[in-house]
């Protein structure tokens, strides 16, 4: 009977190998992790949803306020002119960028922007704050939602609103600013590996793909299982850019008055998404513990007979005394239909119980990642499942690791480089670092420049594109694939 459960309720998604855009969209909206908001291209985050988030920002929260920062708060709307101060910045967003131009029928005498990042509003306020090297760094973070309205949108991977974290650090120097771009890059591929079981790869940003305003950028890329790039998170190296634009300056030691440069760095929602297409299978979510909102589920076997309700409660008590994100399904329905239920949910792994589980003192634990299925005793069972949840976050990140490097291929040519994204994968190869070559790679393959990685170990002695030969630094390795 359970099989039979399962195959009518897998039904309900799509399959992942043959239509994974349609899967994705059945994932988010029967799982519950969203709905569709009122306005088009939004989209309103559900408690299930929202406990991930939750979890995300916790975990993510420690680890920017131990390396210094502190949270703030700036607002929303923006005054126009703010924008227009630095150039590459005024272009970048400005077909995204919402205004406001009335307050009920009387027009503004400036429109405001609704904020689509604050690198301006911040540097204006920063500008009042910041007097001698003495006030130096300032190490502020903040937690908001931000408007762009995106023409393409996707639940959780583009959405007309969002929520994130962005910093925005203030330095005397610029190696400051530079150590303080690639620290916060290592917190974020950190977080990515051992909280979301992500693999992610780092490097430097292309010209043409940076932030706009940005001196320099940096990125860390996860492989979906699609073979798709998803952009995790970005940090940028600001340099003196927006410190001139909004006169920020400081009386440094030497008695000379200075711009400082800056650094600003940020992830979002978009990160629920990644954590979908990187873990997910035919069955749905399959959450790593670190953020799943609920870790274990308990399934009473015929809740009403033996006491086992009361084991059930029990057990449970013992759990979140051990620190288990633990909960009971005791709902009217049979145990198949909440086994799917779960499964399709990702909870990382359940527990049933019933009268003869109770007495030989044990229970039955199936892990969602691999499906396997074991009893255990009773005795103990809050550290035998803290256990068993770290194998699960250690596994999964191990299985998603052999995915994205089995799911690299050094290429040589562009005919090479699209039949290798065509298939799945990411393409490492030799590029010249021109812009006419990078936009080759784009028109004829889909594919873009995802990042040149740190280690710059050639892969071949010629750029993809143009054939010409790359030595003493004229070039660069770097990453191609196409990209959510």
């Amino acid at each position: 009977m359970a099989d039979k459960n399962n195959q009518q309720f897998v039904k309900e998604i799509a399959d992942i190998k043959s239509d994974f855009p349609q899967w994705y969209t059945d994932v988010v909206l029967k799982t519950q992790l969203v709905d569709y908001g009122p306005v088009k291209g939004t989209m309103v985050i559900r408690p299930y949803g929202y406990g991930i988030w939750e979890n995300i920002q916790r975990e993510l929260d420690n680890r920017i306020k131990a390396t210094g920062h502190e949270n703030a708060y700036f607002p929303m709307l923006i005054p126009y002119s703010f924008l227009m101060k630095e150039a590459e910045h005024v272009e970048g967003f400005a077909p995204e960028v919402a205004l406001v131009t009335h307050i009920g029928n009387e027009e503004l005498p400036e429109k405001l922007v609704v904020r689509p990042t604050s690198e301006t509003i911040i540097g204006n306020m920063y500008s009042k704050w910041i007097q001698s090297w003495r006030d130096l760094p300032v190490m502020i973070n903040q937690w908001a939602n931000v408007v762009r309205w995106e023409k393409t949108t996707r639940p959780f991977l583009r959405t007309s609103e969002f929520l994130w974290q962005e910093g925005h650090t203030v330095h005397a120097t610029e190696e400051e600013a530079q150590a303080e771009t690639l620290k916060m890059l290592d917190v974020y591929q950190e977080f990515a590996e051992n909280v979301l079981a992500i693999p992610v790869i780092v490097g430097k940003k292309s010209e043409k793909e940076k932030f706009a305003g940005a001196k320099s950028t940096y990125t860390m890329e996860a492989m979906m299982l699609d073979g798709k790039s998803l952009q995790s998170g970005t940090t940028h190296n600001l340099g003196q850019n927006f410190s001139r634009a909004f006169e920020i300056q400081f009386l440094d030691k030497d008695g000379v008055l200075k711009h400082p440069y800056q650094t600003s760095w940020g992830v979002s929602t978009r990160l629920i998404g990644a954590l979908i297409m990187a873990h997910g299978d035919e069955r749905g979510l399959v959450l790593p513990p670190m953020v799943a909102p609920k870790q274990i589920i308990i399934i009473p076997i015929a809740a009403f007979k033996g006491g086992v309700l009361e084991k059930a409660q029990e057990l449970r008590q013992l759990l979140l005394a051990s620190g288990v994100r633990a909960e009971i399904d005791n709902r009217d329905q049979s145990p198949g239909w909440k086994f799917n239920e779960w499964e399709m949910k990702g909870v990382p792994a359940r527990i049933e119980i019933g009268p003869r589980d109770i007495e030989s003192d044990s229970c039955i634990l199936v892990r969602r990642d691999t499906h396997e299925k074991k009893v255990i005793s009773l005795n103990n069972i809050g550290a035998t499942i803290v256990a068993e949840l770290k194998d699960i976050q250690a596994n999964m990140l191990e299985k998603s690791r052999k995915f994205r490097d089995s799911h690299i291929v050094i290429c040589e040519t562009v005919d090479e480089l699209k039949q290798a994204v065509d298939s799945g994968n990411f393409v490492k190869a030799m590029w010249c670092g021109s812009r006419e070559c990078e936009a080759k790679i784009k028109e004829q393959t889909s594919a873009t420049t995802r990042c040149m990685p740190f280690d710059q170990t050639p892969v071949g002695t010629k750029c993809i594109v143009c054939g010409k030969e790359i030595k003493n630094c004229e070039g660069y390795v770097a990453y191609f694939a196409k990209a959510y």
